[in-house]
């Protein structure tokens, strides 16, 4: 019998980059913005080697670019952009839904997910929109996972950073507080019994129009800095 592998121990580059991405989705580094190595080394209390690290490991997860000859920038998602990445999550959680009616435990999928949106309400209500967009990504990565396919789970993977980065950009814009919950619980309970006809145009105007709320957001702060200066 093979003896038990050791537990792996969280590197210090691990850490600073779970620091480095909880900073970017909160907001504390802004899109477009430089990150300076020596500055923010200095400011975390450590070397260089495993800052360098924790960027790299940022930009494959898609939060950060490297520019040669220039550094390293928070990524500035486009219009484009974040309707690439809707698209990629619409085209992967359409794919679970059919796994999922025709293999998966839809019962029980429903139960959880309507455990998430509960929780999501709650979150909204009390105006902490970024654990609000913390639960949208968990309640739809539970869905894919449901599915059972560990291929379709990998790649829904793939782009869970940057849709993370969406998600909390998008929340201030959302509807109202209560339409991120009601529009979960919907997709809950359809998932839990209702037909594919049913679920999929659900699904896809629950999506609706990323770039769109985008553009109010940016118009929305435009004009309170113009405000302030006037």
């Amino acid at each position: 019998m093979a003896a038990p592998r050791p537990i792996e121990k969280v590197t210090l580059s691990a850490q600073v980059a779970e620091r480095l991405r909880g900073d970017i989705l909160a907001g504390v580094h802004g899109p477009g913005e430089q990150l300076h190595e020596v500055e923010l080394a200095l400011s975390l209390g450590i070397s260089r080697g495993p800052l360098r690290e924790a960027m790299q490991r940022l930009v494959q997860e898609g939060l950060l670019k490297s520019i040669p000859h220039r550094g390293v920038f928070v990524v500035d998602l486009s219009e484009e952009d974040m309707l690439d990445v809707f698209f990629v999550r619409a085209s992967l959680e359409e794919a679970a839904i059919r796994r999922l009616i025709d293999s998966g435990d839809r019962a029980a999928t429903a139960r959880t997910l309507t455990v998430l949106s509960e929780r999501m309400d709650r979150a909204m209500r009390s105006g902490d929109h970024a654990s609000g967009g913390d639960l949208d990504l968990e309640f739809h990565r539970t869905l894919v996972d449901a599915a059972g396919s560990l291929r379709l789970s990998r790649t829904y993977a793939t782009v869970q950073a940057e849709t993370r980065l969406c998600l909390h950009r998008l929340m201030g814009g959302y509807r109202s507080r209560d339409d991120l919950a009601v529009e979960h619980f919907r997709l809950a309970e359809l998932i839990g019994s209702a037909p594919l006809d049913k679920i999929l145009p659900e699904l896809h105007r629950h999506f609706g129009d990323p770039a769109a709320t985008l553009r109010r957001l940016r118009g929305d702060a435009s004009a309170s800095a113009q405000g302030q200066t006037r």
